[in-house]
């Protein structure tokens, strides 16, 4: 068996030989081989124990969490009475907001924790876009060679198998023909007869040759050694196997594993891609409740950030199990896909290394019976060639069926070169390259990226459930938005100070008022509140309200003339029973 070495245009990267690297415990930790082998119990254990340290990260994260959710809720509670003064305190000092002093720096700094943890899970977003593309694109290749090798494969099979069911026909009809007709001359007889036992031979040839199923001896008869027919069709699209005999094709024929995979990668990519997007909707809301102040859209916000949580540790486990995994194969895929293969299908392993190595120093495995194939069309050739020119003049009858026999000969040359060219190894192999570039470069760096998108989205969501609690405790309540809307609703000139101010002293109950003047009728002197409207009786009895200030009076005042004004004065001088107002005219 080859080195990996051989195989021309690969090297492992340098990312899978560090991951490769890696040490392997098993359950019962001890050391173990890092040998690619997925059927193993032995290599399954180690990589679960990889795997379960993402369990392990997701425990410490609880915990970190939880020590913060009971910091809140017992800490915080018992300094809420002692920090009562330091409080009010703080707030007489503080200006605008009111958010200055030692709560303000609190909630400032819970505030940008949650921020700057909303920014980080951002970022991992970015990242996770980038490593969810790199690692569709590896599959992509992948599974593109993987068709077109199955394209190779089943043109191989269509070439075959017309070969073989056209030199049948040339023995089963024309050459049988020519016999009964050259029955009376030997030469010409014997030339018919060797061109039928040619025939036979290059088709018992052929028939050994086969790629997409177990190898057929060569003693085998005919019928036994019939090769499945497959359609050829572009790479672009999967080809349709028909096994026959009811059998299943082979779980490792590229075509059946190139759909498989490109079904799972089509699930896997969406399951991602709702996954980012839950992480992008999430930080979104949550930097829209910390800008608005609301705390019922941080709750959610926060019941969601427990969903995303647990997700990202769980993908942190399967990204890093398939690395490790894929990171074995990569170092040594040839070891895997000939053992796999030769125990699966039962394909010769020196016809896997030759396609898998394409080593100049190599020859094809079906050299010998190609040459042997080219030296039996070429002496049945010369034999149709000496019976045109010698038999026809005798038997001209014979004319027809030699035609036919010349014309399948032809089409078989052409098929058994077309043959020759596609059991080359260079088509098959740079397929096989192909593969490997996709799954072991861009998948690999495809799969890191997820993997450094998940642990990052982890410890930002893990900041962000410890910092958003104390965030949406530290908001204002409704009852006290209430308070503070019907404190400006009182005095809309009153300054935001000096209501805190009036406040305070009113619970204290130790500042005088600052106008307190005695007497029973006193009026303060400057009051914002329009003074009540007094009725005042005119010259003919009826009432006036000529004492309301303009802004609410329903009609703009009506101008006066001199006489008007005077004889206005003199109604002044008669008594009024409501009492006597001053007039805003009179002065």
């Amino acid at each position: 068996m080859a080195a990996l070495t051989t195989v021309p245009s690969y090297a492992p990267s340098l990312w899978v030989r560090v991951c490769h690297a890696l040490p392997r415990l098993d359950l019962t930790m001890q050391m173990k081989d890092n040998t690619f082998v997925p059927d193993s119990w032995e290599y399954q254990q180690t990589l679960l124990v990889l795997s379960s340290l993402s369990a392990i990260a997701l425990v410490i994260s609880l915990l970190v969490v939880l020590s913060f959710l009971i910091h809140y809720c017992c800490c915080h509670r018992g300094d809420r009475t002692e920090g009562s003064e330091e409080e009010e305190e703080d707030e007489d000092a503080s200006t605008g907001h009111g958010y200055s002093g030692k709560k303000g720096r609190g909630i400032c700094c819970v505030t940008w924790v949650a921020v700057a943890s909303v920014t980080l899970c951002c970022v991992a977003l970015g990242i996770g876009f980038y490593g969810n593309s790199e690692a569709n694109d590896g599959m992509y290749q992948l599974t593109s060679s993987l068709l077109t090798a199955n394209y190779t494969l089943a043109s191989i099979d269509l070439l075959i198998s017309d070969t073989i069911s056209g030199l049948q026909l040339s023995v089963s009809d024309p050459l049988t023909s020519m016999e009964e007709l050259f029955t009376g001359s030997k030469p010409f007889l014997a030339s018919t007869r060797n061109c039928r036992r040619l025939s036979e031979n290059v088709i018992n040839l052929l028939s050994s040759i086969s790629l997409a199923r177990s190898s057929v001896s060569s003693n085998d008869s005919i019928s036994g050694a019939s090769i499945i027919p497959l359609t050829p069709v572009p790479p672009s699209v999967a080809p349709t196997m028909v096994p026959a005999g009811g059998l299943m094709p082979s779980p490792f024929a590229p075509g059946w594993a190139a759909n498989t995979l490109m079904v799972n990668e089509d699930y896997r990519w969406l399951s991602y891609v709702l996954l980012l997007l839950l992480d992008l909707i999430v930080c979104l809301f949550i930097l829209l409740g910390l800008a608005k102040q609301a705390r019922w859209l941080l709750i959610l916000m926060t019941v969601l950030a427990w969903l995303a949580l647990f997700l990202s540790w769980g993908s942190l486990g399967l990204e890093t199990a398939t690395v490790v995994a894929l990171s074995d194969f990569c170092t040594d895929p040839n070891t895997f896909v000939v053992n796999s293969t030769h125990f699966n299908t039962g394909t010769s392993s020196d016809v896997l290394d030759y396609y898998l190595t394409c080593s100049r120093r190599m020859n094809s495995p079906f050299q010998q019976l190609l040459t042997q194939s080219q030296r039996a069309l070429s002496n049945i050739h010369t034999h149709l060639s000496s019976l045109d020119r010698n038999a026809l003049t005798q038997f001209p009858k014979a004319e027809k069926s030699l035609r036919e026999v010349q014309q399948i000969l032809n089409s078989t040359e052409g098929n058994f070169h077309q043959l020759v060219a596609l059991l080359n190894c260079r088509g098959l192999n740079k397929d096989y390259i192909d593969s490997l570039k996709g799954l072991c470069y861009d998948g690999m760096e495809g799969l890191l990226y997820l993997s450094l998108y998940s642990f990052l989205s982890a410890l930002a969501f893990t900041a962000i459930l410890c910092s958003l609690p104390g965030a949406w405790r530290s908001f204002p309540s409704e009852s006290e938005e209430y308070e503070d809307s019907d404190s400006e609703s009182e005095d809309p000139f009153t300054s935001h100070q000096a209501r805190r101010q009036t406040t305070s002293g009113s619970q204290r109950g130790a500042t005088t008022p600052f106008y307190n003047y005695p007497g029973a009728g006193w009026t303060p002197p400057f009051s914002s509140a329009p003074p009540l409207p007094t009725p005042n009786v005119s010259s003919n009895g009826n009432p006036g309200y000529e004492s309301l200030p303009l802004t609410d009076r329903q009609s703009p005042p009506p101008s006066y003339s001199p006489s008007m004004l005077t004889g206005y004065g003199g109604s002044q001088s008669h008594p009024n029973p409501a009492g006597q107002s001053r007039n805003l005219y009179s002065r």
